[in-house]
């Protein structure tokens, strides 16, 4: 606003002396001026100088006041400018701090997952190999029985009568051991996943109740002996997403295997199973506490018959001590009345000497 109103006074300043100008010129030019007229011009001269000074004077201070306000502007734009720098700066650098902190935590999960694909990689070619493959599930199957039984109530590679050594037996409160034995059939499994047709899959399913069939007939021919192991033996398989598929798709292998006493068990029904063992070898060991306790029972029973005996022989004796006692100061209370009695006998002077010999001398009574 102040500029405009500046520049408006500009221009009229400039505007009123080209007017002085042109009128100067054209009297100048025109017919030889008179005496008042050069008064008149010089009082419009004179006039048009005051105005200018005025009008100068009037930019002065309106010029001065511009450059106040805008000094007063700039400051107060440079110190919100300053203020928001500051706190613009402050901003990147927290959002930078984060932005570092997300990027660790990212290279922190980039590194887990290497490692993470490293391992898959690594189990991926644990699980191609067969052997590799078994020992991956007797070791699954160790743990888990390491983890719920004391050492005294399982074996691994334990020998039976045929000389045959399952995984491992279980031994339950009977003496015959439970056993259990790991068996992987990936392959098969894996090939009836990845059949991409009807025919691939019927192949795979083929195989699966090949394979299968197979553990099945081991584990009963092999470990199953009548009068020496348990009626019926585990079958662990050490994936849950195998046990799941086999559940699913093969249900007339888990009835041959019931039926053959063949039980297929996945690591949480073997935690399940392990589980159940562990109760019921403890109820053994609490009955067999049992009857410890009874016959501990039975002999402090008859150590408190004992005892009652032994009170009731010291109370009599300590009856018939109260009975001594009691005779005893009944004694003593007779002596002492027999002692106060002879203390009140008077003895006369001589002169009734012959009157007391002659008197009849009293007879003490017992108990006087």
């Amino acid at each position: 606003m102040i500029e405009s109103f500046l520049i408006t006074a500009a221009v009229l300043a400039a505007c009123a002396a080209l007017a002085l100008a042109v009128m100067l010129w054209r009297k100048s030019h025109g017919s030889e001026p008179s005496a008042a007229a050069i008064d008149a011009h010089a009082r419009a001269q004179a006039d048009a100088a005051q105005r200018l000074e005025a009008m100068i004077e009037i930019l002065f201070k309106a010029q001065t006041q511009l450059q106040l306000a805008v000094n007063e502007r700039l400051d107060s734009v440079s110190n919100r400018l300053g203020d928001s720098l500051e706190k613009t700066k402050q901003n990147t650098a927290e959002n930078l701090q984060k932005l570092n902190e997300r990027l660790a935590v990212i290279d922190s999960a980039q590194k887990n997952i290497t490692e993470l694909a490293t391992q898959v990689t690594s189990l991926h070619g644990v699980l191609a190999n067969k052997q590799s493959r078994g020992a991956f599930g007797q070791g699954r199957m160790e743990i888990i029985v390491r983890d719920g039984l004391p050492k005294d109530c399982y074996e691994f590679q334990y020998t039976l009568s045929n000389n045959m050594r399952p995984d491992c037996v279980v031994f339950l409160p009977d003496k015959r051991p439970l056993v259990v034995d790991a068996k992987f059939p990936l392959e098969a499994i894996s090939a009836y996943r990845d059949a991409k047709t009807d025919d691939e899959r019927r192949q795979a399913a083929a195989r699966v109740r090949q394979d299968m069939t197979r553990h099945i007939g081991d584990i009963a021919q092999k470990y199953l002996i009548p009068g020496e192991t348990q009626d019926l033996a585990l079958m662990f398989v050490p994936s849950e997403s195998v046990y799941a598929e086999l559940h699913d798709g093969f249900d007339d292998i888990v009835q041959r295997a019931f039926n053959a006493k063949v039980v297929i068990v996945s690591p949480s029904l073997l935690m399940i199973a392990i589980h159940v063992v562990q109760q019921i070898q403890r109820d053994a060991r609490m009955r067999a506490a049992a009857g410890k306790i009874q016959i501990e029972v039975g002999k402090i029973v008859d150590d408190v018959e004992r005892l009652c005996d032994r009170v009731m022989n010291l109370q009599k004796h300590f009856g018939q001590a109260n009975d001594d006692l009691r005779q005893i100061v009944t004694s003593a209370e007779k002596v002492k009345s027999r002692g106060a009695t002879i203390a009140e006998v008077e003895f006369e002077d001589d002169s009734h000497g012959a009157d007391l010999i002659a008197a009849p001398v009293r007879k003490l009574e017992a108990g006087e």
